[in-house]
């Protein structure tokens, strides 16, 4: 995300530092001029790299190329993800449980990584809607708890899913069998 500190309505700092709070997006804040401290602020603020509004084009490209180089070796995707009997694999996107295979939805893949991910996390949902859906527009919208309600089901568990009332989602331990499975 390119953010402008310069904002008519808000201020740029507090946005910055609700974006770092909600989400782990790459963030790359644009001063209106060149001032170390409103850097040195944004940098505090969770901005991972800042830029005078006076910086030719090229430079910008070139810092967000570096910033997303940055955050994608930062969290390398394991190509399997295990939460016994709970077995992701992200390379053939194959879920089993208890060495059974579900069958699950494109969707309902990426939402299970994004909270498998982080097992011991609350997963927002504005965090949700933008790692899976790749949007920020559904903080009402009921697409997420749909998934949710789907992947329990296909899970054989709700307990895989917990929900964390006006927060979002966390990963917790189901012990059933798969209700939808295949061989």
């Amino acid at each position: 995300m390119l953010l402008s500190l310069d904002l008519p309505d808000i201020d740029g700092l507090e946005v910055c530092r609700s974006m770092r709070n909600g989400s782990d997006i790459p963030l790359i804040a644009r001063t209106h001029r060149d001032d170390e401290l409103e850097r040195v602020l944004a940098l505090r603020e969770g901005a991972d790299d800042c830029v005078a509004k006076t910086s030719g084009i090229r430079e910008v490209g070139a810092r967000i190329e570096a910033v997303l180089r940055r955050a994608r070796g930062q969290s390398p995707a394991r190509e399997t993800i295990s939460i016994e009997p709970l077995h992701i694999d992200q390379r053939t996107r194959e879920v089993r449980v208890h060495d059974q295979r579900v069958d699950v939805t494109s969707k309902e893949f990426e939402l299970l990584c994004t909270l498998a991910a982080k097992p011991d996390s609350v997963v927002s949902r504005k965090e949700l809607m933008a790692s899976v859906w790749g949007t920020n527009w559904a903080t009402t919208s009921r697409t997420i708890d749909t998934h949710v309600s789907s992947l329990r089901s296909k899970l054989g568990s709700s307990r895989w899913i917990i929900t964390v009332r006006g927060v979002g989602y966390r990963m917790g331990h189901g012990y059933g069998t798969p209700a939808k499975s295949a061989g």
